[in-house]
């Protein structure tokens, strides 16, 4: 049984928690401590009462009460806020554990790596939906083909019934959400690697009916961009939302100058936006170029709704957000990924995340319908 100290006790690592420990322990048990340093959460988290779920009050900032914590840990995953990721990361290489994380942050992830270098311990980062296993089912189709032309990958999370003139609930972290509609994204362009602005570049398309437009955020991509430098003409990452959601953003964070003031936006978004359980995530990933010769085009196309985990409503991006950081740990444990230095997601073959007892969640077709 290996012991995993899991860092946030928010809405994913709840879910996460609820994962391992009721995974079933003839393949391969886990006992998991829940670190956070709210008490409330805590009491949440502790309300599941599981004999393989402890908690523990901490803060990360503590660095002291962060390695003691981490000491004879086979892993920690952080599910906390994307500022502290670097945190959990530098602790994780002084303790000589594995590392997984959630974050989207492009800095927090490079630093990352930086720490990775002669590592004896595995450091994989983003390990989530987007980025995460986007990035999984990108290169798994680009494998596909003799040369490639362009990779283009559209994610979302958005509200099953919208009701209000963002066209959003609030399914995921507020702090992530205006992060990523704020930082600059990256993408190639003509065969260049290119920084591009969010909330820009803006396209629609329909999917089963429904009417969807897509832009640019930031962190999406992963490392995709390093790993298919040279080899595709075009490659870009754009959230995927309802009509007229971007203009809206666009409106509070440059024409009133939120973008500065990060905190108020999140308390006005807190406020007026409703949190939702009725949720749907969109995967839509489009690969382009030659096979023997001829210009084809490959895309996957996945919706998943959100459903009940071990008697509990979960939504989707609860769902496949857990699930993905679950099934990289799985994988890690049992050394069917690098077990020292840096790991990208592209590296993991689709057929082996999706064959996973976490990562299966992606392919069950239960998922993919409304309860």
């Amino acid at each position: 049984m290996k012991d995993i100290l899991l860092i946030g006790a928010g809405k994913i690592g709840l879910v996460v928690a609820d994962l391992l420990v009721h995974a079933h322990a003839g393949r391969g048990a886990y006992r998991v401590t829940v670190a956070d340093r709210s008490p409330s959460m805590l009491a949440a988290m502790e309300a599941r009462r599981h004999a393989r779920l402890t908690t523990l009050q901490l803060d990360v900032a503590d660095r002291g009460a962060l390695r003691a914590a981490l000491r004879g840990r086979f892993a920690v995953l952080s599910a906390a806020p994307y500022h502290l990721t670097v945190q959990v990361a530098e602790a994780a290489r002084e303790a000589g554990v594995h590392y997984l994380d959630l974050t989207e942050d492009v800095a927090a992830t490079r630093r990352i790596r930086e720490l990775a270098q002669g590592a004896t311990t595995a450091f994989i980062p983003q390990c989530g939906l987007a980025p995460g296993f986007i990035a999984i089912v990108a290169a798994d189709l680009a494998r596909q083909f003799d040369t490639l032309d362009s990779v283009r990958m559209r994610v979302g999370a958005l509200p099953a019934y919208p009701s209000n003139a963002l066209n959003y609930n609030l399914t995921w972290s507020t702090d992530g959400v205006i992060n990523e509609y704020c930082e600059p994204c990256e993408a190639i362009v003509g065969g260049n690697l290119r920084e591009v602005p969010a909330l820009e570049e803006r396209e629609e398309f329909s999917l089963d009916g429904v009417l969807y437009e897509a832009f640019n955020t930031s962190g999406g991509l992963g490392t995709l961009c390093e790993t298919l430098a040279g080899r595709v003409r075009t490659l870009n990452y754009r959230t995927i939302r309802y009509p007229g959601h971007a203009a809206i953003m666009k409106a509070l964070l440059n024409d009133l100058r939120l973008r500065d003031r990060r905190e108020v936006l999140k308390d006005i978004l807190e406020q007026a936006v409703p949190a939702t359980l009725q949720d749907v995530v969109v995967i839509f990933v489009t690969v382009s170029g030659h096979k023997n010769g001829r210009l084809v085009q490959d895309t996957y196309v996945r919706k998943i709704y959100s459903q009940a985990l071990h008697g509990t409503r979960r939504s989707a991006i609860q769902i496949t957000t857990a699930s993905s950081l679950c099934a990289m740990l799985d994988l890690l444990a049992q050394g069917r990924v690098p077990q020292a230095g840096f790991v990208r997601q592209e590296d993991v073959a689709l057929g082996d995340f999706l064959g996973n007892r976490f990562g299966r969640v992606y392919a069950v077709e239960e998922m993919a319908r409304a309860a």
